[in-house]
């Protein structure tokens, strides 16, 4: 079932489009990345499926209507970093959140175990780490259950343990069913969480796909020997081996990702050639970010 269809969305600021004509649609289980530099358009993409910006054109749907103007208590977000009483404790901070959002009934407990603060709870607010600070802004948006959960830039200002802190906190809740939309400029964490990702620049879809089919499944390859030339002239009869680059120290080419590297060192060997450099290695979002968006 889609959780949120957006369609030909559009938002201007004067001469500047913020977002142009962008159609996505996230489906219930997914961990959905939507990854661009900044100024791409991202939190403007949010806050208008939140309404909390206008739309200029265009539209979007949360679960096909099924709510109608009640969607949004089933959503969780996190757009900035939300303001907590910094002498009062997790559980102190989450109640206020639960009275406001009118979720009296909820169950802090689960909810600090899933953000890994619960041996925390008791403490202050505000002698917190910036990681914690902003597990506990992810367990307030967990408050009331919601069928989704929001987060723009989740990851941004941390140091690299809160950055993993929060990564595996979102795998938590993603394995406890729950479909999560994220916007990032950190290409690394969208490889490592979602499993499907819209790559925007300037407000425009450049791409969109599971993770795995935006990212290409080739793997680049890295040989060398004393003779490289001869090398050359040997792996290009692979049918398997194509795009050869130059390289001033070796050879970089890709081949399929079934591809048994170990065959290169064999050939190289049968035509009386030593490798002395043979490095295999997938290409990474971050390759395919750079490429599609230019």
């Amino acid at each position: 079932m889609p959780i949120l269809k957006i369609q030909h969305l559009e938002k201007r600021y004067g001469r500047i489009k913020a977002v142009d004509q962008l159609s996505l649609q996230i489906e219930k289980g997914q961990i959905f990345g939507l990854l661009g530099p900044n100024g791409s358009g991202k939190t403007t993409t949010l806050g208008i499926v939140l309404d909390v910006l206008k739309k200029d054109g265009g539209s979007y749907e949360w679960f096909e209507g099924q709510y109608g103007k009640n969607a949004r208590r089933n959503i969780g977000a996190l757009l900035e970093t939300p303001n907590f009483y910094p002498y009062l404790s997790a559980e102190e901070n989450l109640a206020i959140i639960a009275k406001i959002k009118r979720k009296p009934q909820a169950d802090f407990k689960a909810i600090l175990e899933l953000v890994n603060l619960y041996e925390r709870r008791h403490s202050p607010f505000h002698t917190y780490s910036l990681g914690m600070k902003q597990r506990l802004a992810i367990g307030a948006a967990l408050v009331g259950d919601p069928e989704i959960l929001i987060l723009d830039e989740p990851s941004n200002g941390l140091d690299p343990n809160g950055i993993s802190e929060v990564r595996k906190t979102i795998q938590r809740i993603a394995q406890a069913d729950k479909t999560i939309l994220m916007a990032s400029h950190i290409l690394d964490e969208v490889e490592k969480v979602c499993t499907h990702v819209a790559i925007i620049k300037r407000g425009r879809l450049l791409a969109t796909g599971p993770v795995g089919a935006i990212i290409n499944n080739e793997i680049t390859v890295e040989a060398a020997c004393v003779d490289n030339e001869k090398l050359r002239s040997v792996l290009k009869q692979f049918l398997g081996i194509k795009h050869f680059q130059e390289h001033s120290k070796y050879l970089v080419f890709q081949v399929a990702e079934d591809f048994d590297i170990a065959t290169i060192n064999q050939m190289a060997f049968q035509n009386q050639l030593t490798l002395n450099h043979l490095q295999a290695r997938k290409k990474s979002l971050e390759a395919e970010f750079l490429e599609i968006t230019g």
